[in-house]
């Protein structure tokens, strides 16, 4: 797959481009990233990305000329998806990440910055994208929190493909309480049904958990769980 990521300040990306699974995954050619600067696209002395707003008000936009450009000069692939990181935007969420993964070839990812980008911006996007209701200095984060979780998803990031389908939010549900060596640390002890080697007793354990944390933590996403297989409340 690949990553065209329209960027104002692309040495955030430095880091996590060279780290990790995501590293490891673009070393193997998994995925490609291109870093495209619409500061490279000005026609004037002064490179000017930004300008005060018609109408008046508070800060700058980025001006759609430079933008229009830098995605007008990517190559375009059949199934390409041009994605404006923005707050308006549809938040992100794993069903997300899993349709980004599976359905396109490449990814066009713009980065917002200042108080936004001039409306006409849209014009050139398919969707808006979002990492929550708040706000940051600009779209660098939320995109590379949009690559990761598209990047590990693809074939051969990961090396089991079956710790994919057994985590938080893959199934509607939190993930269960997990734990490794030692059995005893600090007078903290593992559940006795994880030491017991009964295969379906540690399943039927580890699903009431995901019921019990899930209720817990994100009562929003048991319901939605809930009414998606058309069940009443489960006990917890």
């Amino acid at each position: 797959m690949r990553f065209d990521i329209v960027t104002l300040f692309p040495d955030c990306f430095t880091s996590i481009l060279t780290s990790g699974l995501l590293g490891k995954a673009l070393a193997k050619d998994i995925a490609q990233v291109h870093l495209v600067n619409p500061r490279d696209f000005t026609t004037d002395k002064h490179r000017k990305v930004d300008d005060e707003p018609y109408g008046g008000g508070v800060g700058m936009l980025m001006k759609p000329e430079p933008i229009f450009a830098a995605v007008e000069s990517l190559p375009i692939l059949p199934r390409r998806d041009v994605i404006l990181m923005s707050p308006q935007g549809k938040q992100i969420n794993q069903p997300l990440l899993r349709e980004l993964a599976t359905n396109y070839d490449q990814l066009v990812v713009i980065c917002g910055h200042y108080e936004g980008v001039d409306d006409r911006v849209l014009n050139l996007v398919t969707r808006e994208v979002s990492l929550g209701d708040f706000i940051l200095t600009g779209g660098e984060i939320p995109s590379m929190a949009l690559l990761n979780g598209v990047v590990r998803l693809l074939p051969g990031t990961v090396g089991k493909v079956e710790s994919l389908k057994a985590e938080s939010f893959e199934e509607g549900l939190l993930d269960f309480p997990q734990y490794t060596r030692p059995a005893n640390f600090r007078g903290w002890q593992v559940p006795d049904v994880l030491l017991s080697g009964n295969h379906a007793a540690i399943a039927k354990w580890r699903f009431q958990q995901q019921i019990e944390r899930t209720a817990s933590r994100r009562p929003d996403l048991l319901e939605k769980w809930q009414e998606e297989r058309g069940q009443g409340t489960v006990d917890s």
